[in-house]
């Protein structure tokens, strides 16, 4: 081969090489990003519509329907899920993978833009964004200080927020909690009648006698000055004494009919850490930063900020900080990472003697490893759980090639060749073999690579990063490997009269009994093949029944414990925010004295995945509390806490959730969406599914996403009444708007500052029912009329959400599991539910976890498939015929047998990494069958009988196939064994390469050489004619 001639002849080449690899690699590994896992952005939009004040039917009739009309029409779209709340619209319209996101949003906009005329008046222009599994803010800080509070707010809000927002990848700074200055001018109602005033009028004189106007400029020949009216309001005190009208010759001042406070907004959502107030700031970062970078960077800006502003005793802690689990996770893969390469060059150790050797071989895996760093780079992977966790599990792999080509060479060098006779026949011998082992190994993974969906998103840097790692591997054993062992090969024989001699020796011992065992075993099978065809099928049968038995589950991702867990809590739909607060400060004592809660971050008035309304949503709040390390687990920690907690808090619904991969809530284990045309009837057969499914073992807190629930004032206008008194429905709802929500449009200017203006009812005329019927408005000829003459004014109920999907109403039906998988229960349920008699229209859809598990499965079982194909086609290249490459594919199935063996026995659930673990097995397993079935043919090119050829074979390659595959193994162990951060994601993945290598290995020496011989006994020898052209032209 001349790559080898090359590297035997000309070593500077492969030195300078393998140099300015180490030195790309290096400088490539520097410049890496780390983040958690790898971004799979699903191609989804979300588009928000703000609709002020109105109630979720009217968002869902006016705005809701008219908007999906709009963009129902776009193309790719895969669904269509939208949720009208108070005040707000959502759309969430998710595409076909491989839609161009970019393209899709601007479209949107578009379109939305085109028909904005059919929208209500009020709403505000739509907010699209595209939605990033990274939508939770990366950290969330409190800021605490000895000063006011509307001082502290205004420190935060003007000077620290913007500080925060300049830093390289910071996306957006949300506060929570603080109190915010605003002026507020409280309506005197009898007064107002009194004198004829209406809320209009206040506004207008307000807004009149609070201006800035540039008048023009005074001309002279040398100068040019500019003249400037100056009116802006400067006090409070200049605001009450603003004149409003004049009632007989005697001025109407504001202070007369209406109160003047220099007040705070009405708080509508706060924060506390640990029990004490502060404000809290959500950071989110932007989608392409590194999280880790951005979160020292802001560790920085702190500590300035803190320096800066330390007359006023600013504290700001850090209260949530999701990049230190990032942090850990990286460290813990890369301690496997270590311990792999020691035990490997163990191993190596064991089976070539002397330290000389087992370094050649080594030199591999860091040469491949940091060479790796240059393809992440070149095709922009980043440092994550995927990638690292490829790199550790690859070690094992990347000696494989240098094994076979040093074990080779000292073969050769036993029969007495020097070293670069012994290299050059030992690489032409084995040359084409090891290239040919290599790429079905990469072929494996390429479908996975170029699929387009959920799990492939996830999976392809941890597919490339081992396609780049073995080819350069393969790289290094063909041109390092035999550049060493022509200059520094050596055989040492061994010495019993040293302790480690004596150890090696037995060893040594003990594998020739084992290939002598192996091959005699071989032989037994070669004349019972009907016997040994009965024991594999046999135990193929007794581990396939393992699934129906329940000793093997489906999971979509394995559950990776955070110690850390959300309480939602939700209280009846009217209560204050006063009263709301008080009961979560229950919550939060009750928590604070457990021994295992380090930390308690409280948000009352919103939750971390329903922030939808800016007025805030009093009856929500969220604890996220972080644990310390305790031996039973979170999951089982959040099962025993929430009865007891449940119990304490008797007027609010409680909700525990843990945490899941990324940091957000996990909320569904087990997740429905029942839809169809009639409102109605999806209502009933939704609590219908809700009872069925609470019944079901296993299942904890079902909830269903839509309730009627939220006590609203219902205000019917008689029209005709309406317009003989002179009035229009504008002004009426104007009028009812600035008297109960207020009209803050106005400013006030203090300093650098503007504040809010706020105009309302005082608090004593927006209290009761009563109120809003005894309200008065104006008509054009000033006569005062109340509401209660011309509109009905009632109580009722109404829904605090309503949700779509593709079009039609839909209900979500959402549950935990616990102790039991979510595949199980989904079963259980579906079974039950086929049973009961479907409503005309209704159809139900499985969503969340259980929908991605069965996308991801297919597209893994595909991508399997296709592996197969492409190494079956492989081999036949190789082989040149079509029935030896299926002697080699009958180790797969073997091995996935192992495999399946070691997930039931270290009770670990078959989910998307152990699948991934399966396409890699597939490929190391041919491995092992192709040096055989190669070595068997050239022994039978030399003229020796099957039985004999195969016999050689076994006996030749048992040790470097053993080799090959303890390395593999105990690689493996460290990432098995795991216990870190993210453990619970590796662990899978080895165990299935583990079981799978041990059996297959085992049976790939007995069962290939049956089959190979079933396949060749008609045949005498293996060399095929060669074809010649001549003689087929002449026929």
């Amino acid at each position: 081969m001349k790559i080898v001639k090359l590297s035997i002849q000309r070593p500077i080449y492969v030195t300078v090489l393998f140099i300015l690899l180490t030195v790309l690699g290096y400088l490539s590994f520097k410049s890496l990003s780390a983040e958690l896992m790898p971004k799979f952005t699903p191609p989804l939009l979300n588009v928000q519509i703000i609709y002020p004040g109105a109630s979720p039917s009217e968002v869902e009739n006016s705005l809701t329907q008219k908007a999906e009309e709009v963009l129902s029409s776009m193309e790719g779209i895969d669904q269509m899920q939208s949720y009208s709340f108070e005040g707000m619209s959502m759309i969430m319209v998710s595409f076909d993978f491989g839609t161009d996101i970019d393209k899709a949003m601007t479209e949107a906009q578009n379109r939305l833009a085109a028909k904005r005329a059919e929208l209500p008046r009020e709403v505000f222009a739509p907010r699209i964004s595209k939605v990033s599994v990274d939508e939770k803010p990366i950290l969330i800080l409190s800021a605490r200080a000895d000063i006011g509070s509307t001082e502290l707010y205004n420190l935060v809000d003007k000077r620290i927020v913007p500080e925060l927002s300049h830093i390289k990848g910071v996306a957006n700074v949300d506060l929570v909690g603080g109190v915010e200055r605003e002026i507020q001018i409280n309506l005197d109602k009898g007064r107002m009648q009194e004198f004829g005033i209406t809320p209009m009028m206040v506004q207008g004189a307000i807004r009149a006698s609070n201006l800035d106007f540039p008048t023009g400029y005074l001309q002279s020949d040398e100068t040019q000055m500019a003249v400037r009216l100056s009116g802006k309001i400067t006090s409070i005190e200049e605001l009450r004494q603003i004149i409003l009208r004049n009632v007989s010759g005697a001025p109407i001042r504001l202070e007369d009919v209406a109160e003047v406070v220099d007040g705070v907004k009405d708080p509508v959502k706060m924060g506390r850490v640990n029990g004490q107030e502060a404000i809290l700031l959500n950071i989110l970062k932007q989608s392409d930063a590194n999280a880790l970078q951005v979160s020292e960077a802001i560790g920085k800006q702190i500590k300035t900020l803190e320096e800066q502003y330390a007359p006023e005793g600013l504290k700001v802690e850090v209260a949530q900080d999701t990049t230190t689990f990032t942090r850990n996770a990286i460290s813990s893969v890369l301690t496997d990472l270590l311990l792999a390469i020691l035990l490997v060059s163990l191993v190596i150790l064991l089976f070539l003697h002397n330290v000389r050797n087992a370094l050649i071989v080594m030199v591999v895996v860091p040469v491949s490893l940091i060479s790796s760093f240059i393809g992440m780079r070149i095709f922009g992977f980043t440092l994550n759980m995927m990638s690292l966790l490829a790199l550790s599990l690859v070690i094992g792999v990347l000696v494989d090639d240098a094994i076979v080509v040093i074990e080779n060479v000292y073969r050769h060098m036993e029969m007495g060749k020097n070293r670069v006779r012994a290299t050059w026949n030992a690489l032409n011998e084995i040359g084409i073999t090891v290239i040919s082992v290599t790429l079905v190994l990469v072929v494996v993974f390429l479908p996975i690579i170029f699929t387009n969906s959920l799990v492939s998103d996830i999976l392809r840097q941890f597919c490339a990063v081992i396609v780049i790692a073995i080819l350069f591997s393969l790289l290094a054993a063909l041109t390092l490997v035999p550049l060493l062992t022509s200059r520094l090969g050596n055989i040492q024989p061994l010495r019993s009269d040293r302790p480690l001699g004596r150890m090696l020796t037995g060893f040594e011992r003990g594998i020739s009994r084992f290939a002598e065992g192996i091959s005699s075993l071989t032989r037994w099978g070669l004349s019972h093949r009907w016997a040994l065809a009965g024991i594999v099928v046999a135990l193929m049968a007794a581990v396939l029944v393992l699934f129906p038995f329940g000793f093997i589950n489906f999971e979509f991702q394995p559950y990776m414990d955070r110690q850390e867990c959300i309480i939602q809590l939700e209280m009846p739909k009217d209560i204050s925010m006063a009263e709301s607060n008080q009961l979560v400060r229950k919550a939060e004592t009750w928590l604070m004295q457990r021994p295992e809660v380090e930390k308690v971050v409280t948000m009352v008035g919103l939750t971390s995945d329903n922030s939808q309304s800016n007025k805030g949503t009093p009856y929500l709040a969220e604890l996220d509390v972080k644990l310390r390390k305790t031996p039973e687990g979170t999951e089982a920690y959040v099962a025993r806490i929430r009865k007891p907690l449940t119990d304490y808090l008797v007027d609010a619904r409680v909700n525990v959730y843990s945490v899941s991969m990324t940091g957000t809530v996990s909320k569904a284990a087990v997740e429905y969406i029942i839809s169809g045309a009639d409102k109605d009837s999806v209502a009933l057969f939704a609590d219908k599914a809700l009872a069925l499914l609470s019944t079901i073992p296993g299942v904890i807190q079902p909830t269903l996403s839509v309730e009627n629930a939220t006590p609203e004032i219902i205000v019917q206008v008689d029209r005709d009444k309406m317009s003989n008194l002179g009035l229009t429905l504008d002004n009426v709802g104007g009028m009812m708007q600035t008297n109960f929500q207020g009209n803050d449009q106005l400013r006030y200017t203090q300093g650098d500052y503007e504040y809010a203006i706020n105009i309302r009812a005082d608090k004593l005329s927006r209290r009761s029912i009563e109120d809003v019927a005894g309200l008065t408005v104006a008509n054009p000829q000033g006569d005062l009329i109340q509401l209660s003459q011309f509109a009905d004014v009632s109580l009722g109920i109404g829904p605090s959400r309503l949700e779509r999907f593709n079009r039609n109403s839909s209900v979500t039906l959402r549950a935990q599991a616990y102790g039991v998988p979510a595949g199980a229960i989904a079963k259980q349920f579906m079974g039950q539910l086929s049973k009961t008699q479907m409503p005309q229209g209704v159809q139900i859809q499985t969503a969340g976890d259980m929908k991605k598990m069965a996308d991801s499965m297919s597209v893994l079982t595909t991508a399997i498939l296709l592996s197969l194909l492409f190494i079956y086609l492989a081999l036949v290249l190789l082989y040149n015929n079509w029935t030896d490459p299926l002697v080699v594919m009958i180790a797969i199935p073997l091995s996935i047998v192992g495999a399946l063996l070691a997930l039931a026995m270290s009770n670990t659930a078959m989910s998307i990494y152990a699948m991934l673990g399966m396409v890699m097995l597939v490929g190391l397993v041919a491995k092992n069958a192709i040096l055989l079935v190669d070595f068997a043919n050239e022994a039978r090119g030399e003229g020796l009988s099957v039985d004999e050829a195969l016999i050689q074979a076994v006996k030749l390659r048992t040790r470097p196939i053993l080799m090959t595959a303890l390395s593999t193994i105990i690689g493996m162990l460290p990432v098995a064994l795991s216990r870190g951060s993210g453990a619970e994601l590796r662990t899978g993945m080895a165990w299935v390469i583990i079981g799978g290598m041990a059996l297959s290995t085992l049976l790939t020496l007995i069962v290939v050489p049956a089959l190979y011989k079933a396949f060749h006994a008609r045949q005498r020898t293996s060399a095929k004619p060669k074809v010649d052209i001549e003689a087929l032209m002449q026929e």
